[in-house]
């Protein structure tokens, strides 16, 4: 006599009451209901003489019928000597591979972009992330410098070493941060392929253990440099080249430069940061540059007349201090550009550019400011190192950091900067002539 089979019946696997156990319909499927009278289906079989379980779905998704043709279907695999489960897999893997080589390292690269974005801090990590990773610049239109266009359109279960040194080989020595920066980008999009299941085994763009052994470290091929600065004495000169000039971009440099800001400070700046009647600028610790888990505090900034003028000066429609298109923060390359277009027209004109004599020429780049600046401090005023630290935003102590922020020495970094701001005003000095230090704290 053969087995039993559909013993179960519709009504009878609807109770709400049955005790936790496995209730067999034959054909080795079971309704198997747990002790949180959650209910499945399974299907119990031996293969090899190893007794084995393969679940076939949850009771609220497969009805009876469904899964007595799963099972049906799972029991003529093993007469025939196949595990089912082991059958299963291999088309799971075999979808997912299939899967892996229909989407591209720039299709997931774009996926990692839109997962990510919303807790970036503004919108030029995502442009920065496109333009290195999927070749369009903030505009939408092809970048200059393409350095995945090797491995943008390749499925992104297929990259591998070889694809990963042929991105990074032909720039590792000659841009070498960038270079840097383009490898942890494609670690952490093939990362979230593999979470994905997208692709497998190591991350070929890893660097620990990996392409360290493959690729000179930043710090010997790269040392640390600083930014090609202007010698202070040039800035009166340079300062009022500076002012002729018009554009958003010429303004917040001028600001930047006055105040003594970072890039980023001066570009994401917004009009609530600024208090006018205060004459200061506090830009909030979120924005401060530091390790990340690091303690940071709010930098705040006395404005000088001419860094108030310059923000009187400004269309007021936007959040932003210096909006760039459709009220967006400016570009962080748009000081930069005001630099580069200022040595143009010099060369043009048959005059020297802007450049830094102790860097062997190099033309001078916005954040180079800051040295200027406190190369001015410490050479032509006797005020406290501390005190041009702090206007800096460097760490100092705690205790000094908080004094210089309130009362009296706040009010004495107030002049500090009037007479940075009075001296970058002033009418041009030649280099040879002596200039008297100005007066102390």
């Amino acid at each position: 006599m053969g087995r039993v089979a559909n013993k179960l019946s519709v009504n009878f696997t609807k109770k709400n009451d049955l005790e936790p156990g496995l209730y067999g319909d034959g054909n080795g499927l079971y309704l198997q209901v747990s002790k949180s009278s959650t209910k499945a289906w399974v299907f119990r079989f031996m293969i090899a003489g190893v007794a084995r379980k393969m679940g076939l779905g949850d009771y609220d998704r497969v009805s009876l019928a469904e899964a007595r043709k799963k099972a049906t279907a799972a029991h003529l695999m093993v007469v025939d000597g196949i595990d089912p489960i082991a059958d299963r897999d291999a088309r799971k893997a075999a979808q997912a591979a299939e899967r892996a080589e229909a989407t591209s390292f720039g299709e997931c690269a774009l996926g990692y972009i839109e997962a990510h974005q919303a807790g970036w801090k503004n919108s030029k990590h995502a442009a920065q992330w496109k333009m290195t990773l999927l070749g369009v610049d903030p505009k939408g239109k092809p970048a200059k410098n393409d350095y995945c266009k090797l491995i943008r359109n390749l499925p992104v279960g297929a990259i591998n070493d070889a694809h990963v040194m042929k991105v990074l080989q032909p720039i590792w020595l000659e841009k070498t941060e960038t270079a840097s920066r383009v490898r942890g980008r494609i670690e952490k999009v093939l990362d979230r392929a593999k979470a994905l299941k997208l692709r497998s085994g190591e991350n070929p763009a890893r660097w620990v253990g990996h392409l360290d052994q493959l690729l000179p470290s930043k710090s010997q091929v790269a040392p640390v440099e600083n930014y090609p600065a202007l010698p202070y004495r040039e800035m009166p000169e340079f300062m009022a080249e500076l002012r002729h000039r018009e554009g958003v971009g010429a303004r917040a440099l001028e600001y930047t430069i006055l105040t003594a800001a970072r890039t980023s400070e001066t570009i994401d700046g917004t009009r609530a940061e600024v208090d006018k009647h205060a004459k200061l600028w506090t830009v909030p610790k979120e924005r401060m540059k530091g390790k990340r888990g690091a303690r940071k505090s709010d930098h705040v900034v006395p404005l000088t007349r001419q860094a108030l003028a310059i923000l009187q000066a400004l269309p007021r429609e936007a959040e932003h201090l210096f909006a760039g298109a459709a009220g967006e923060p400016l570009s962080n390359a748009a000081m930069a550009a005001v630099i580069d277009r200022m040595n143009e027209d010099r060369a043009k004109a048959g005059l020297p550019k802007w450049v830094d004599p102790q860097q062997g020429g190099r033309e001078i780049v916005p954040h180079g400011f800051r040295s200027t600046f406190k190369d001015w401090c410490s050479d032509m005023t006797r005020y406290p190192n501390e005190m041009s630290e702090v206007a800096l935003s460097h760490a100092v102590d705690d205790k000094v950091e908080r004094a210089y922020r309130r009362g009296n020495m706040l009010e004495k970094r107030r002049r500090m900067m009037q007479d940075w701001a009075n001296y970058c005003s002033s009418a041009p000095v030649p280099v040879a002539a002596t200039v008297l230090p100005i007066r102390s704290a």
